[in-house]
Formats: C-alpha cells, structure tokens, sequence
C-alpha cells in the first residue's frame, strides 16, 4: 500500500500528529508526509490512500486571516509559541489546496488537532477536511478523528500514541478495500 499524509501545521503539534499517524499506517506499507505548502496535485496520484489533517482555527480550517493571527501570535515579544515553518509557508492552507485539488479516487481520512473541550465549542477541521475528500471523490475509511492540545498548546499526554494507533487503523481499513 502507498499512503501520504498532508498536513497543515502552525505550532507544530498537527505536525508531530501527521509524522505518528505516518509511524502508525507504515506497518502497512510505504508513507510520505507532505507539509500542505510543498503538497502539489502529484502528491496524491496512484496511491492507495492518503490521510488530511490541519489544526482547527474558528470552528474549522484555517483561513489565511487566521494563518495571519498565528503567525502574529508566534512574533509578539516574549510569546512562548514557536511556528513550525518560514512564515512565508502559511500562504496556502487546506482550503486553498482543497480548491485547486483535482478529483481523487482513492481511500481517505482525515484528522484535526484542536483544544480538548467539546467540538460544540471548539468546533473540528477534520470535519469540513473529510467533507472535502469526499467532494473530490475519496472514500473515507474511518470517521474524522480530533487530537487534542492543551491551553499552553503542547500536545495532550499520550495523543501521539493514540494517532500511531489510528494510523495502523486506518492503514488496515485501506489495506483491506485495496485487497477487494
């Protein structure tokens, strides 16, 4: 099985969520982790699954005002908030890459990073990302799945762990429909 894994990340924690699913679905065969910035439309071609994740910003996707307000937030004097690439990266996010995606027939999930409150609340990324995937014509092979961060944005205790999880998860899933 090939799998990539695209991913948005501002602080780094979908970053470090994306690379632990990857650890999880390379039991099943060959995984590429991709930023969404370097993510061209080859990236997803003749392969058997590919998994979309990004943090979750205003009850959803980012939009490149919010991209802006991290970016921001990392810069302020004395922030402890560190940003997970060049700053000049944050111009394309899911969206954008989800408008100039072409239709993709393959298997899909998709994740979010976001505060651990209830989604009512926080809202979920994952959620529209899977809308998305199935609109360019994926099958999703697991529900959207939410990894939580704390208040001090680190990962919650044992969220990587429960992503390499999901991964061999959803790893397994597409195994089984590839087979078919």
């Amino acid at each position: 099985m090939k799998a990539v894994v695209v991913y948005e990340s501002m602080y780094g924690n979908t970053h470090h969520i994306a690379s632990a699913i990857a650890d999880g679905l390379s039991e099943h065969g060959e995984v590429t982790v991709v930023p969404v910035h370097e993510a061209g439309a080859d990236v997803v071609r003749n392969i058997d699954l590919v998994v979309v994740g990004g943090p979750t910003h205003a009850h959803g996707m980012s939009r490149p005002s919010t991209r802006t307000g991290a970016v921001t937030a990392a810069e302020k004097p004395g922030s402890d908030l560190t940003l997970d690439a060049d700053p000049d990266d944050y111009g394309v996010g899911l969206r954008e890459w989800f408008d100039a995606l072409d239709d993709v027939f393959t298997n899909a999930a998709a994740f979010d990073t976001r505060a651990d409150m209830p989604a009512a609340l926080s809202g979920r990324a994952s959620k529209g990302i899977a809308r998305r995937l199935s609109r360019h014509g994926a099958t999703l092979v697991a529900d959207p799945e939410s990894f939580f961060v704390t208040k001090a944005n680190e990962l919650e205790p044992n969220e990587a762990e429960r992503a390499r999880d999901w991964g061999r998860q959803i790893g397994a899933a597409a195994v089984q429909t590839v087979r078919s």
